[in-house]
């Protein structure tokens, strides 16, 4: 009995021993167990542009498991060499035939893996437009380094300049209202005119278009606007006072003030500053004025024009002290005996010396009596000086410097027109503005619409003021210099559009945003300084639907970067860049559009 009870305690330690390290066997195998292999996943490229005339490109998949490729596109336009694969290396092959579609097409590829991972592929083909060649048939600067006209998407005319903030401001008559009121068969007669345009830059070629000042709004009394010209002070309330004076049509020359220089503008008069019923203005046409502040800080006016008297001596330019507030006569009108004198009055003050530009009549130099100096040519911008411009023997006539854009010695600038101009310093150096008939040939027009230009000028200072020639060019002046675009710069700065782009006001006074088309549009800056920094990533504010589509310096092969947008509020949307461009300085284009997008400002990182 003993042994049997022996036996099985044997035999229960034994299996008991048996299942300790049965599970101590379990236990340390489970510790020592190899680990799972973890899920490999990548994909090579994470965008693909095929040429717009067609290209392949191939694409590797890393996995070991099983992926699936699919397509939100619609339509069948690329094809992929295979919708599916399992564990290793595949080479995608992407294939795209031309685009023949006109216009530029989008495509987002995914990648599945068995696990749920996914990886997404950006795909794109450019239209296959010339857009160079459809461009360049509407605007003659967009693929140029020329810098005139300043603006080549709207006709302006009679300029007048003033620097402020490192900025030069200029101001113009907006001919493009007459243009849409008349059509391109219609004749630019300006009775229609009742806004001036505000424009500005910091290097003489990128010009930030302020958008207009609508005179029928603050002005109601007056009939049409024309021919601005500009002066600023500091007052005693610490404000830079901006003091704008036009001609209210040919009945006199009102004025506008404000405390930017771009608005909002106030009328502080309700009715005209110069017209024929204040005393001495013996003038038919008491218009086209210039204004100039001078070293002691007084304001003078100039203005005039109307039926001569003779034609070498019309009799009709005239000057006048201001008062201390800009805007009140501070004594009687005086005289300016200008020979062959038409319109189109200016005035500077330089180095102690008065000097009155103005524009000649067409008649005949039947008259002349300086042996030294030549006759002036056919309405031409001629010149005059004084040191006491009050009075009218003080005044001596000293020479043209701007002929005709019809009869022009520099580039063939357009065909004769009237003259109107303005002399101005900037950043230290002089300049010339003025306007030449640019672009009627590119808006298909005869009727007689302008558009500014500027010269770089020689002006001595010295010896009484002499000025040289100057020649009107289509080239303008230099970049004084490059244009940063790693700061925030605003749509409307162009040097270069495709023509017809159209401009909304949005936001605070002075601000525009480039408004969408159906039909792509383009808007250029020039000289970009990408020599240090190349970007990485785009970046803008826009609303509505649209795209915009980068380059740079100039149209052709893919896009640097795309932009879409589907937002019914102002968002600002950024996109990394995944082609390269050189270091150096160039062009940037903006491509954009989609019916009721807008555009407001943009910036690289």
């Amino acid at each position: 009995m003993n042994n049997i009870i022996n036996m099985r305690k044997g035999l229960g330690i034994f299996l008991a021993l048996q299942l300790f390290f049965t599970l101590l066997s379990f236990s340390c195998n489970k510790k020592q167990a190899a680990p799972q292999p973890q899920l490999q996943f990548t994909v090579s490229s994470v965008q693909v542009v095929f040429g717009s005339e067609g290209s392949s490109s191939n694409v590797s998949i890393t996995s070991n498991g099983t992926w699936t490729a699919t397509t939100n596109s619609s339509t069948i336009w690329f094809t992929i060499s295979q919708s599916s694969g399992g564990p290793g290396n595949v080479m995608l092959k992407l294939n795209a035939e031309a685009n023949n579609t006109g216009a530029g097409r989008d495509a987002i590829v995914t990648i599945k893996a068995s696990n749920g991972d996914t990886k997404q592929i950006k795909v794109s083909q450019p239209d296959n437009q010339n857009l160079e060649a459809k461009f360049a048939r509407v605007s003659p600067k967009l693929l140029t380094n020329n810098g005139n006209p300043l603006l080549d998407f709207m006709f302006t005319a009679d300029p007048t300049a003033i620097e402020y903030n490192g900025r030069v401001y200029v101001y113009a008559t907006n001919d493009n209202q007459q243009y849409e009121k008349v059509g391109k068969n219609g004749h630019n007669s300006a009775e229609s005119i009742r806004a001036l345009v505000m424009m500005s830059s910091a290097d003489m070629v990128n010009w930030t278009y302020h958008g207009l000042i609508n005179t029928a709004v603050l002005a109601p009394w007056n009939a049409s606007s024309w021919a601005p010209s500009i002066e600023s002070r500091m007052e005693a309330d610490g404000k830079t006072h901006f003091y704008m004076y036009y001609s209210n049509n040919a009945f006199g020359t009102a004025m506008l003030t404000a405390t930017s220089p771009v608005g909002p503008w106030k009328d502080p008069l309700g009715k005209n500053l110069v017209d024929r019923s204040v005393p001495g203005v013996d003038v038919d046409v008491p218009y086209d004025p210039g204004v100039v502040i001078d070293g002691q800080g007084t304001g003078w006016l100039v203005f005039g024009a109307g039926t001569p008297k003779t034609k070498y001596m019309p009799d009709n330019a005239r000057i006048v002290k201001l008062g201390a507030d800009m805007i009140s006569l501070a004594g009687s009108i005086s005289k300016i005996p200008a020979p062959y004198f038409n319109e189109a009055s200016d005035l500077n003050y330089i180095n102690g010396t008065w000097v009155y530009s103005y524009c000649t009549n067409w008649d005949e130099r039947t008259v002349w009596p300086y042996s030294n100096i030549a006759k002036p040519t056919a309405c031409n911008i001629s010149y005059m000086t004084s040191k006491t411009p009050l009075d009218p023997n003080s005044w001596q006539y000293r020479d043209n410097y701007f002929r005709n854009p019809g009869e022009n010695v520099g580039d063939k600038i357009g065909p004769l027109t009237n003259n109107h101009s303005h002399l101005f310093k900037f950043q230290g150096k002089w300049y010339f503005a003025y306007h030449a008939m640019y672009l009627q040939d590119y808006f298909n027009t005869a009727g007689g619409f302008r558009n500014v230009g500027i010269e770089e000028a020689t002006v001595d200072e010295g010896n009484g003021v002499n000025i040289p020639m100057i020649n009107g060019t289509f080239k303008g002046p230099s970049q004084t210099h490059l244009l940063n675009p790693f700061v925030v710069q605003q749509a409307e700065t162009t040097a270069g559009t495709s023509g017809h782009v159209q401009f909304d006001t949005v936001g605070t006074v002075g601000n525009m945003v480039a408004k969408g088309q159906i039909d792509k549009q383009c808007l250029m800056v020039r000289g970009a300084d990408f020599s240090k920094q190349i970007p990485s990533k785009f970046e803008a504010r826009v609303k509505g639907t649209g795209r915009i589509d980068v380059y740079v310096n100039n149209l052709k092969g893919p896009a640097l970067v795309s932009l879409m947008c589907d937002a019914k509020d102002w968002t600002t949307l950024s996109k990394q860049i995944e082609l390269n461009i050189p270091k150096g300085v160039g062009n940037i284009y903006f491509v954009f559009y989609g019916e009721g997008f807008l555009f407001d400002e943009w910036k690289f990182y």
